[in-house]
């Protein structure tokens, strides 16, 4: 299950930003920039394993599931819960149809307590480190900042690796998956609650 976010979410890092440190002064290559800064923004949220920005995110899933484990993490709210019938419709679900269970690392299970005879179940929450970009760890947007340049500098095709200062300014943040253990102690923190 691949955690889909609805929205792009807040920039962690601005355009000026990232046009200062490159030392770029016009703007005529301001959408590059942009894009730069949105591929090192997601290398971030991959390395560490956490969205930054709170943003809306959606996943389904195969019903029946003793409980399905949301994919985007650190996860702050769960919006709502749509069983997708075999018909082609959907029913909402009430807040007391299903429940939800977000750890202290911000990974979230949601238990449907009656699916009936829905095959697929749709999940709407937000997750995010931050409100906004100012919430986010400085030394994160710094690493933001360095792979957008490690980025810009290697657009020709040059074949180095990104700087080691980067990794050390994110490690901090990153939340490592030991194959399916952090599932695993989830799934129980769910189950005994459930």
């Amino acid at each position: 299950m691949m955690a889909d976010s609805l929205l792009p979410g807040e920039a962690s890092v601005s355009l000026n930003e990232a046009r200062g440190w490159l030392r770029l002064g016009a703007t005529t290559d301001d959408a590059v920039i942009a894009g730069l800064v949105r591929a090192a923004t997601n290398i971030c949220e991959a390395f560490i394993g956490q969205w930054l920005v709170v943003r809306a995110g959606e996943e389904e899933a195969e019903l029946p599931a003793d409980r399905i484990l949301l994919g985007a993490r650190p996860v702050v709210a769960v919006d709502g819960v749509t069983l997708l019938l075999a018909d082609g419709s959907e029913q909402l679900l009430g807040e007391t149809a299903y429940r939800v269970t977000i750890a202290r690392d911000g990974s979230a299970c949601v238990t449907v307590t009656d699916p009936g005879d829905a095959a697929r179940v749709r999940i709407a929450y937000r997750a995010g480190m931050a409100e906004g970009a100012n919430g986010v760890p400085e030394a994160i947007r710094q690493g933001i900042v360095r792979m957008t340049q490690h980025l810009h500098d290697a657009r020709d095709g040059a074949g180095a690796g990104p700087p080691a200062v980067i990794a050390a300014l994110w490690q901090p943040w990153r939340r490592l998956t030991l194959g399916s253990g952090r599932w695993a102690a989830l799934s129980r923190r769910c189950a005994r609650r459930g």
